[in-house]
């Protein structure tokens, strides 16, 4: 009776095959869906997409036909790309290595630049504040099993004699600070050390931010914050589906440049904000980055 009833199903199942779900010879559009093309033409898919307006000048990057939406920005934009439309909730600022060890005038001499940037990068702050968007602190922040993982190419970077005594990890003494006193520099860009805080004013701009919820503080391993299959950057905006970001920090050619890369590949909107973003490096390297 068992095997009957069987047959009488598998044949039933060759006498009314299912239809397909989609029609192969348009496969990606029906599997997918598609945006609504009313407002200008659409690069992507409905899950993922641009709209191109006014004569593809203005770049709509809120994928509002599947997610909501409160009150798009609209920005100039300096390069090829004129206008950008963005969505506050999906939007975020993401600062890259603001800190001691690369701002402190007494241990980065040469980085004029990036202290320059520092009031831009504050006015810029209070704007992503006021928009409700958050304000992604990406650091270099080092612990004990990085210490071990890390390969041999980044230790002799950081090294300032090719040995491990100088590279990270490594005790950097203590400075004299303005008033006299000396300041513990801590182990270089170790977690909690005085020498991975933000420089300066940014550094009380990053507490209180996120003391009150607007920002986030992310460390990272290596110089890209989003290196690698997973990330705490990347876990946080996966998880809150954050689409555009917009790039600053320090060096620009290096870790700004490496983290705004992966972003790109991982797919992410990515805005690089020229007037708080420097580099140590020469001149030929910014405009590269440019």
């Amino acid at each position: 009776m068992f095997l009957t009833i069987l047959m009488s199903i598998a044949n039933v199942a060759l006498a009314s095959p299912t239809p397909q779900l989609y029609d192969s010879s348009n496969s990606i559009t029906a599997l997918t869906g598609t945006a609504n093309a009313s407002a200008g033409p659409i690069l992507g898919n409905y899950y993922n997409y641009w709209t191109l307006r006014s004569n593809k000048t203005v770049y709509d990057l809120t994928r509002s036909d599947r997610m909501p939406v409160t009150s798009p920005k609209v920005i100039p934009m300096m390069a090829s790309r004129r206008t950008a439309i963005i969505e506050p909730s999906r939007s975020a600022l993401v600062i890259i290595d603001m800190q001691n060890f690369f701002l402190h005038p007494q241990l980065n001499p040469a980085a004029t630049g990036g202290r320059k940037a520092v009031q831009p990068t504050l006015n810029m702050i209070d704007g992503f504040r006021a928009n409700g968007m958050k304000v992604l602190w990406t650091n270099w922040g080092l612990d004990n099993f990085d210490l071990v993982t890390i390969p041999p190419s980044f230790l002799e970077d950081f090294s300032n004699d090719s040995t491990m005594a100088t590279t990270f990890g490594s005790d950097m003494g203590t400075i004299e600070a303005a008033n006299g006193s000396l300041i513990a520099v801590g182990r270089k860009l170790m977690r909690g050390s005085w020498n991975a805080q933000p420089w300066g004013k940014l550094y009380d701009a990053q507490v209180a931010g996120v003391a009150s919820g607007t920002d986030l503080y992310f460390n990272k391993n290596r110089l890209s914050g989003l290196w690698g299959t997973q990330t705490p950057l990347g876990l946080y905006l996966q998880e809150h589906e954050i689409t555009t970001l917009f790039f600053g920090g320090v060096n620009s050619d290096q870790c700004v440049w490496g983290t705004l890369l992966d972003a790109y590949y991982k797919g992410f909107d990515v805005v690089y904000v020229d007037d708080i973003a420097a580099t140590v490096s020469p001149d030929a390297a910014a405009e590269m980055v440019r």
